[in-house]
């Protein structure tokens, strides 16, 4: 066992101490970026290198239907599943010592399985280095602490807060509103620091009872596993304190969605300079060619970004959420920011993702547009300097135009992989389906005896 255990970061082998190791949860993620594998004793993982899962979980909808497989025969072929054990961190929460390692996904002959969302991040990330870049993104996670919900037909409500009262909305970057809530807050910090990482920072956004976390900059597939992991630990942190975090796009009536907002640049793999910047800190021709590819294929990517139907719940003007493809400096009304920073830090902010998407295609989609347009090298419209929320209607805003969309961008769908594209489309067509199906309060509410 020693030898694959000096293969663990630092603060998984600090985590386990002098301890004996229990358990090891083998993890991939599936196209909602659920965690999907197998958990075994630790002394079973020591003399296992690989383990196999049937490709079918890339076709499984978030209901646990299964959409049908576009390539024809659904025979369920098995993957073979490698430990990445630079992603081993720890599973504070349980009760023995459990660490989680997210595996490679690789068809029988080696070659990794396109359907897979971490594969197809790395598939964009390696079209950059190909360039001789190096795509950096820092992502902005928002979430909802609520109350316990049990009953679907129930609507959600914020949780009790230690003051005996329910959280308020419009308390933006309020510390006693972040208060309310403190416990569930330390143990997200407990939680980080024991599965190493790090946290840029915390705040109370403008829902009630919602937070956004910060992570630092870097490498986009490391801050996917990340996020990926950092969902389960907040909704882990929150059962310990009797409410559920909620990562819906738009779960409370009334109050802003969540959005995960992606802070990107690119930089130069021989020098190591923002390739946005000139060597005078002004802005380069390449910066404004990325910005136009966001404006063109942004489009296409929306059902990447706004995965679900509830998703589209959070497109309403004048609900902090901009929905258009303007870009500006400092204006948060704009879709594509352009945050203050000096030059080594020029970066263009994606302010259209939910954060109920998942984070590798989340990133995936978002970089491929960008790329796209350093490639394209095509002048983004001019830059928006008033209030852009009220802007013209360019994106989808429901989720079977989204997917049509992203099936008529040919430039996009084969950047990210037509395989993976069409499996994806299979699966939201049939979440699409399903939903449609579903007969909503409302209808009843105004339509049973009315019409």
């Amino acid at each position: 066992m020693s030898d694959w255990m000096d293969k663990l970061p630092e603060a998984a082998r600090d985590y386990i101490g002098g301890r004996r190791l229990d358990e090891v949860e083998c993890i991939v993620a599936d196209i909602a970026g659920v965690a999907r594998g197998k958990a075994m004793p630790a002394s079973k993982f020591a003399f296992q290198d690989r383990f196999f899962l049937p490709n079918s979980i890339f076709l499984q909808t978030i209901t646990g239907e299964w959409a049908d497989n576009p390539s024809g025969a659904f025979t369920e072929p098995d993957m073979i599943l490698t430990p990445d054990f630079s992603t081993a961190t720890a599973a504070p929460w349980t009760a023995d010592v459990t660490l989680q390692v997210i595996h490679d996904v690789n068809d029988q002959q080696g070659n990794p399985v396109p359907m897979a969302p971490r594969n197809v991040l790395k598939r964009i990330v390696a079209l950059y280095e190909a360039e001789g870049w190096k795509p950096i993104v820092a992502p902005e996670m928002e979430f909802f602490l609520v109350a316990r919900n049990i009953d679907p037909n129930q609507p959600i409500i914020p949780p009790m807060g230690r003051s005996g009262r329910r959280a308020a909305g419009k308390q933006a970057y309020s510390m006693s509103a972040v208060d309310e809530y403190g416990k569930v807050i330390d143990d997200i910090y407990d939680f980080a620091e024991a599965q190493g990482f790090e946290i840029d920072g915390i705040l109370q956004e403008g829902g009630a009872g919602q937070i956004e976390i910060n992570l630092n900059h870097g490498d986009p597939v490391r801050l996917a596993d990340e996020i990926f992991y950092f969902k389960r630990l907040i909704r882990e942190a929150a059962l310990r304190h009797d409410c559920f975090a909620t990562f819906m796009a738009k779960p409370i009536e009334g109050e802003p969605g969540s959005a995960m907002h992606i802070h990107q640049s690119v930089v130069d793999i021989k020098t190591g300079n923002n390739i946005f910047s000139n060597a005078d800190g002004s802005e380069t021709e390449a910066f404004l060619h990325f910005i136009a590819g966001m404006q063109g294929h942004l489009p296409a990517a929306i059902a990447l970004l706004a995965p679900y139907v509830n998703s589209y719940r959070r497109y309403i003007p004048d609900f902090a959420a901009p929905i258009n493809l303007e870009w500006g400096r400092d204006n948060r009304t704009t879709g594509l920011r352009v945050p203050i920073s000096g030059p080594a830090a020029r970066r263009l902010e994606n302010r259209l993702a939910g954060m109920d998407c998942n984070p590798y295609l989340g990133f995936a989609a978002s970089l491929a547009c960008g790329y796209l347009g350093l490639k394209e090298r095509k002048m983004p419209r001019a830059e928006c300097t008033g209030d852009a929320y009220m802007g013209a209607d360019e994106l989808p805003y429901n989720m079977g135009d989204a997917l049509d969309l992203m099936a008529e961008d040919t430039a996009l769908t084969d950047l990210l992989g037509p395989e993976f594209c069409s499996v994806y489309q299979a699966v939201k067509r049939n979440e699409h389906k399903e939903f449609l199906q579903v007969i909503s309060p409302w209808e009843r509410e105004h339509l049973l005896m009315n019409v």
